[in-house]
């Protein structure tokens, strides 16, 4: 599980590179990835903060409920039948199931 940096941390690093420092020199110090660095400043220069951004989550194409719905309606459907439907992909509705804790076995 990977545990996002405290802010006074975050700070600290940045500190260190404004005196000069190098990322290389920073990520032998602190061991912190470049990119996380430049991520960082980036962070910095758009907020003027170091807080961690929260994640944006795109929304499902599915509703669960209609899902279910159909899914009761139809029980020997396929994947593909089911994406038809509800004008998705199959890995969508794959995914979607699978977040339902529903399980299919279906061979053409």
């Amino acid at each position: 599980m990977v545990m996002a940096y405290e802010e006074k941390f975050r700070e600290k690093v940045m500190m260190f590179l404004d005196k000069g420092n190098t990322a290389v020199k920073a990520h032998e110090v602190f061991g912190v990835s470049r990119s996380t660095m430049r991520e960082w400043e980036k962070i910095r220069v758009e907020t003027g903060k170091l807080e961690k951004r929260s994640l944006y989550r795109t929304p499902s194409k599915l509703c669960p409920n209609k899902l279910q719905a159909y899914i009761t309606e139809n029980p020997d459907s396929y994947l593909r039948e089911i994406a038809e439907e509800f004008n998705c992909t199959e890995p969508a509705v794959f995914y979607a199931l699978k977040r339902m804790k529903v399980t299919r076995k279906k061979n053409h």
